[in-house]
């Protein structure tokens, strides 16, 4: 592994997760300990591989890393991990029945970011946002708790929401890393071109691409909600906290009629904090 990745994995969890100002940080504050630092142990490995394909590493090299993941991660369940953060996770595994496909499956979606940056319709790019969302939410609620097989559909739904709200809420920052998520076959159909998303053309095509999108993301948040048992509702609090800030950034986009070229649509830390108290009041006592 690099240095900078070696470095990376010998930092406390909650450092990394305090330092990437996630909206997710705020949903770990109102876990028990022991799960809050479970938590925080997976969201940095995520992190960190997600910082070896959007750093500055030559493809070449990203993969390597990555294969180097993929071997340590291994080494997690066969008792014999090398660096400090797959010691965590290590410790993790043993407490929580986090499948090894998960963390695969991960390493997996970030290897598509590697290898492709264009996406021909909605059914490839669902599949990008299962590895690199989907299954984030079915390590999270394994450590959570449930008790309902549906369950597993609310995590991988309720992923895939998050991933297309970041997908809006990043296009312009995506297009300096020359990835395009919004499906081709999509923006052939409502006649808005790569060259006009590379010149950020904001106009009537552009907004009922984006409306398209955003009415899809919001799709997927009502499928979660759907697929969500009142047995489980309660352990489920810290997602529901996630999907609550996730859906106030795509009211804002909305609001802003989709120019997620001219604004930067993020949350205040105060806004996520009384979407958090909310949210926690909600799946608590309703």
């Amino acid at each position: 592994m690099s240095n900078t990745t070696i470095e990376r994995a010998s930092q406390p969890a909650e450092l990394i997760t305090r330092q990437s100002k996630t909206n997710f940080y705020y949903s770990f504050l109102f876990l028990p300990k022991l799960k809050r630092q479970a938590i925080e142990t997976v969201y940095a490995f995520c992190r960190l591989v997600d910082d070896i394909v959007d750093g500055d590493l030559k493809v070449n090299d990203a993969h390597s890393e990555l294969r180097l993941w993929r071997t340590e991660i291994k080494e997690c369940f066969n008792g014999n991990p090398t660096t400090n953060l797959g010691k965590s996770l290590q410790e993790v595994i043993q407490y929580f029945p986090i499948k090894q496909q998960y963390f695969q499956d991960l390493i997996t979606g970030m290897e598509m970011d590697l290898n492709k940056c264009r996406y021909n319709n909605f059914e490839e790019l669902e599949n990008y946002c299962y590895h690199v969302a989907g299954v984030i939410g079915l390590m999270c609620i394994e450590i959570f708790g449930y008790k309902e097989n549906s369950t597993k559909e609310y995590a991988i739904n309720l992923g895939k929401a998050l991933q297309l709200v970041n997908i809006a809420r990043d296009l312009k920052e995506d297009l300096t890393r020359s990835r395009v998520y919004l499906p081709k076959d999509e923006m052939l159909r409502f006649g808005y071109s790569e060259q006009d998303l590379l010149s950020s053309t904001y106009n009537d095509k552009f907004i009922a691409l984006m409306l398209n999108h955003c009415d899809r993301a919001q799709g997927f948040f009502q499928k979660a909600q759907n697929s969500l048992s009142p047995n489980d509702r309660k352990t489920m609090f810290a997602a529901e906290i996630m999907g609550a800030i996730y859906h106030k950034v795509l009211d804002k986009i909305i609001a802003q009629k989709y120019n997620v070229f001219d604004n930067r649509i993020r949350l205040s830390n105060l806004e996520k904090a009384f979407v958090s108290i909310g949210a926690w009041a909600k799946s608590r006592y309703f």
